[in-house]
């Protein structure tokens, strides 16, 4: 005779279905869904097929590597993400309700960069003043953080933005220089002062094409007129700088990522290029709790105390359609 389940039981293993579907609906993929579930892949798909039969409806459909929801899935996942996120966040809210810090839970949506070069000083400083409340940090790109923001599965990011929608707020808080990185014994490398027209003639090894170095590059290089030759993709500043040093190729980078102790030549290129900044990245209208409020403050302290110049007030960008061309040295 078959053991029937409790309600409790049923109930509990609804809520882990849905928080599961949930994580897989805002990452748009099931393995990303299954570290943050803490579950294996195999665990994740089988309970997003247990929703499926239990509301006889199709969730999701498979673009490529990602998945997206069916509009069936996106009315299950407006209802099911409050329910779960009320859930999960039930302690913190109870503490943030108190007014104190004690205890809760932070999210940060980040990109690599952010997560290697910015956020590891405000981090640990967090970590010791408040070690009672747990600190999220998810790995993502600019596109996917903007999704987390927006469906409230963080609490706020922390990247660098150019282009900014009505929705969003953007609040800059560190400045960082453009540089042109040469191998040491690169041609380039004892010029006192290098030009764009020089630079196109040598292979590039940039960021993928989706991200936003990429776009910035291309629509310098056709400001001028100038054609360019990526020899390689690579994903990730350090891994840029490994190949550099190695001779395969020149890259235009911002100056969040060198220490000094690269086997590299820099040299500044604020002349072609903008500065980046980075900062604090919010839905519009969103309540921000006492302990994310505490982690931003500390965050605009770290910027106060560096190097960086104060960034101006934040303003909406847009990069501008390509100029006529200009005049090159």
């Amino acid at each position: 005779m078959s053991k029937l389940s409790s309600p409790q039981e049923s109930h509990g293993n609804r809520l882990r279905r849905l928080r599961s579907f949930c994580y897989a609906a805002q990452t748009g993929s099931i393995s990303r869904a299954a570290e943050q579930s803490m579950l294996s892949q195999p665990s994740v798909s089988l309970q997003i097929q247990a929703l499926e039969l239990e509301f006889r409806a199709k969730l999701f459909q498979r673009r490529g590597p990602k998945i997206l929801l069916t509009p069936e899935g996106q009315a299950l996942y407006k209802l099911a993400w409050p329910l779960v996120d009320a859930i999960d966040s039930l302690v913190p809210a109870f503490h943030a309700s108190k007014g104190g810090m004690e205890a809760g839970r932070i999210s940060i949506a980040a990109g690599e960069s952010t997560i290697l070069y910015i956020l590891p000083e405000t981090i640990g400083q967090y970590s010791k003043t408040y070690p009672g409340i747990e600190l999220r940090l998810q790995n993502v790109t600019g596109r996917d953080g903007l999704k987390m923001i927006r469906n409230d599965a963080v609490d706020f990011a922390v990247g660098s933005m150019i282009e900014v929608p009505e929705d969003i707020s953007y609040t800059p808080t560190f400045r960082y220089d453009p540089m042109l990185i040469t191998a040491r014994d690169h041609p380039l490398a004892a010029k006192e002062r290098v030009t764009i027209k020089e630079v196109a003639s040598f292979p590039l090894i940039l960021p993928p094409q989706h991200l936003t170095t990429w776009r910035v590059v291309d629509y310098v290089f056709h400001k001028y007129g100038l054609n360019y030759r990526v020899a390689l993709e690579a994903g990730g500043w350090e891994v840029i700088k490994r190949y550099v040093e190695l001779g395969l190729g020149i890259s235009i980078v911002t100056s969040i990522c060198l220490s000094g102790k690269e086997n590299l030549a820099t040299i500044p290129f604020n002349r072609y290029f903008p500065q980046r900044t980075y900062g604090v990245v919010q839905r519009k209208g969103k309540l921000v709790s006492a302990q994310a409020t505490r982690f931003i403050e500390m965050l605009a302290s770290q910027a106060s105390q560096s190097n960086s110049p104060k960034p101006q007030k934040p303003r909406r960008q847009r990069l501008p359609a390509a100029p006529a061309k200009e005049a090159v040295e």
